[in-house]
């Protein structure tokens, strides 16, 4: 496993990414955004399937006050001439008017984050399907977070 795409740094006081995708998570997320348009992720840390990062149609998972925004991806079309639906200029993930990166956030549920503050997640995709929620499931296709213990200080929220 390799990581293909750090996240932007999106919380105050820090000064490196939180969060990663692999190249075979940043494969599969070109063809959903083709398929869906603009993109997000949520992990909220509850059992089963929900323990695994869900993707979304942007704003489909409403985000709120008890939620942490780890890190916001920049992603280019993959060279397939569409980055998919989204208009110029689209802030819920849409290509920028000359038809360059969209974007995609990944969110944590507050309270997840505490436990898992200490990491860095790596969001990579295996064979098998999970929660039907998850716009993964139809391709016979999982997202899974994979995760290295940091080792330098990390300010509280």
């Amino acid at each position: 496993m390799s990581q293909a795409l750090d996240a932007a740094v999106t919380l105050p006081g820090e000064d490196f990414s939180r969060v990663a995708l692999t190249a075979d998570a940043l494969e599969l997320l070109r063809k959903l955004r083709r398929q869906h348009g603009p993109l997000m992720f949520h992990q909220s840390g509850g059992c089963c399937d929900g323990s695994s990062p869900m993707c979304y149609p942007a704003g489909e998972f409403a985000t709120g006050e008890s939620d942490v925004l780890l890190g916001v991806f920049e992603i280019d079309d993959g060279g397939s001439g569409d980055a998919g639906a989204g208009g110029p200029g689209d802030p819920a993930g849409g290509t920028d008017q000359a038809g360059g990166p969209w974007r995609l956030e990944f969110w944590m549920s507050r309270e997840q984050f505490s436990y898992w503050s200490h990491t860095h997640l790596t969001v990579d995709v295996v064979d098998g399907r999970g929660s039907g929620f998850s716009l993964e499931a139809p391709e016979g296709k999982r997202f899974l977070i994979r995760s290295t213990l940091m080792d330098w200080p990390v300010p509280p929220l």
